[in-house]
């Protein structure tokens, strides 16, 4: 965990998906270059700048497209969560390899042009009253400048300044990046290839996200149906139906969640927002004494939400209660840092004893 907004420390885990990021991209390339020339139906070969664009811009495809398929994984299955935890080093990586692909198409086609190359660009082509032949340079060119920017503010600076909420809203626009990015591909490789089968890829990849999302909020709406309550206390769960320095999230009454700690006999709740990223910490452990958030380690007290000194992050709390072995939670939320006597279970206190 850090302090005010110095990045995150690296460790061994971080270089390691590094490392097979870097290497996957390189192999993808190198194949796409090799095979690629074969699904050509063409009398002419294909020359070899276009390939490499082709190469390029495909892989940044499917690299956004395993980025937004890696949240809905993490939540059907915990065994994904490792993929989630540095996802930001993949956008940066991803976005880097559309501007490589951008860079082949724009010194491809307008390096010759007698104005300059991008104004070129988005005049060239303003055909917007028909299908075919519609500009889908414009869809292209957003989605690059979309990964522009959140690439640029994935430091943790740009958290810290924007503030988690208005940060975590401005990154959502990958999913804006993405449907703008279906519409280039749609309107551009499509118009322009007579092989189905890299259109079949696209397609398959973009039902992949949207089916995945649609999944994912099924059982969520779900969890969250059976979860809502009225006023006053919101039943958990059976006491004995949780797990040891494992975390409950449980959905409150007005949507928001609370993450819902068992540890040493001890019961707490705090937010399952984290105040780094808006990380889920009831996806986390309790490691060292404290709740931890499984995407970058920030750590907090589960009886009153707050950072081990000499850190100072803070999260809400919540009162809980307990009622013949079922557990409930107050959905009102108390400030952040607030201490809640935690709910000592009666196995536990005559252990003590």
């Amino acid at each position: 965990m850090s302090n005010s907004y110095r990045p995150v420390l690296w460790n061994k885990n971080k270089y390691a998906y590094d490392a097979v990021l870097i290497v996957a991209v390189i192999a993808y390339i190198y194949l796409f270059l090799r095979i690629a020339p074969s699904f050509h139906d063409v009398t002419r070969p294909v020359e070899t700048p276009i390939l490499r664009m082709r190469a390029f811009g495909s892989c940044a495809f499917l690299m956004l497209t395993l980025i937004l398929c890696i949240g809905p994984l993490a939540r059907l299955d915990r065994r994904f969560l490792p993929l989630l935890y540095n996802r930001r080093h993949f956008g940066v990586l991803t976005c880097i390899v559309a501007f490589v692909h951008a860079t082949y198409v724009i010194n491809w086609y307008y390096v010759f042009s007698p104005t300059n190359k991008y104004v070129a660009l988005l005049n060239s082509n303003v055909s917007f009253g028909q299908v075919l032949g519609f500009p889908f340079e414009l869809f292209g060119v957003f989605s690059l400048l979309v990964l522009i920017v959140l690439a640029t503010t994935s430091h943790d600076f740009w958290l810290s300044f924007l503030t988690p909420k208005i940060w975590k809203t401005l990154h959502m626009g990958i999913y804006v990046a993405y449907a703008s990015l279906v519409a280039h591909v749609a309107f551009g490789y499509f118009q322009n290839t007579t092989n189905s089968f890299f259109g079949f890829v696209f397609l398959g990849g973009a039902l992949l996200v949207t089916g995945l999302h649609f999944v994912t909020a099924r059982r969520e709406s779900k969890q969250d149906g059976s979860s809502a309550g009225s006023a006053g206390m919101v039943p958990v769960c059976p006491v004995d139906e949780l797990q040891n320095k494992r975390g409950r999230v449980v959905v409150l009454p007005d949507g928001e969640r609370a993450a819902v700690f068992l540890y040493d006999g001890n019961i707490s709740a705090l937010s399952n927002l984290c105040a780094h990223q808006n990380g889920p910490l009831g996806e986390g452990r309790k490691l060292f004494g404290c709740v931890t958030c499984p995407w970058h380690g920030y750590q907090y007290r589960p009886e009153d939400g707050c950072s081990p000194p000499p850190f100072t992050e803070k999260v809400p709390t919540y009162r809980l209660a307990l009622e013949d072995g079922q557990l409930l939670i107050d959905p009102v939320a108390n400030p952040a840092g607030t201490y809640v006597e935690p709910i000592v279970l009666a196995e536990h206190e005559e252990m003590k004893s």
